[in-house]
């Protein structure tokens, strides 16, 4: 029987959103996420390939012909080549053919095993996506800061949710997950800081087992973040929140398809 992959692991997380600006409102949602090397991504027995499908149509512009090829052509238009190095990817799998990645993080190494770059690949409900390059001397430190968790600011240049419009920076705090995940995302704005995302979670091997299991606990986990993002707005909405209007958005330098 094929196995998931000796290299890829589960994370059960727990996801906490918390606006604070022009309204007070959080919250806290449950799922599990995968890591995986993007040049040995997991193979599933068949009976389980539903439970987990890693498209590269869901990543970058979703023409290329691997998740990995995508990643290598948006970093060649920025001037960068991992010359065949590690790439770490964080992020949902398809289950029963859906999937929705609010984000997506790639820790992109050179084949001497430095850390080069993170990518932080942003998804919308409209079905866009946006790329944030972190590179390694954004923060002031060296590569193992970054590896590290050391914050990372880049300007907000995506629409995301329809509360906040298109103007502020984030601070991207991204370290290499280990036995724990600890991702936190600031976004600060004329008022402050108005939104943080924390993703906190514990590493699980990648089995059949530890996958059925994560299934059975979280059911068609990625719809359930798509529903749980809409039933949110809707919630905003009813507290009459104000809706920022949404820009045309613009392909990056290579994320045209």
């Amino acid at each position: 029987m094929t196995g998931t992959g000796g290299s890829a692991a589960l994370y059960e997380c727990v996801i906490a959103h918390a606006r604070t600006t022009p309204l007070r409102h959080s919250f806290r949602h449950r799922t599990y996420l995968w890591c995986v090397d993007l040049d040995r991504l997991p193979v599933l027995p068949r009976p389980v390939r539903p439970l987990a499908r890693f498209d590269s149509r869901d990543h970058f512009t979703g023409s290329a012909g691997s998740i990995r090829a995508g990643l290598d052509a948006f970093l060649a238009a920025r001037g960068i080549d991992l010359d065949g190095g590690r790439v770490t990817m964080l992020a949902h799998a398809r289950v029963f053919g859906f999937v929705f990645n609010p984000l997506s993080v790639y820790w992109c190494h050179d084949r001497s095993g430095a850390l080069v770059c993170v990518v932080a690949e942003v998804h919308n409900t409209y079905g866009e996506r946006h790329c944030y390059l972190l590179r390694t001397d954004d923060s002031g430190g060296t590569e193992a800061d970054v590896e590290a968790g050391a914050e990372v600011e880049v300007d907000k240049e995506f629409y995301v949710s329809p509360f906040f419009a298109v103007e502020g920076h984030y601070r991207m705090r991204l370290p290499l997950p280990d036995e724990r995940l600890r991702l936190t995302v600031h976004l600060e704005n004329e008022d402050g800081r108005a939104f943080t995302a924390v993703v906190r979670g514990r590493r699980r091997p990648a089995t059949v087992p530890a996958l059925l299991s994560a299934a059975v606990r979280r059911p068609w986990s990625t719809a359930a973040v798509w529903v749980g993002i809409r039933r949110h707005g809707l919630h905003l909405l009813m507290r009459r929140l104000p809706v920022q209007p949404r820009p045309r958005s613009t392909p990056q330098k290579g994320m045209l398809s």
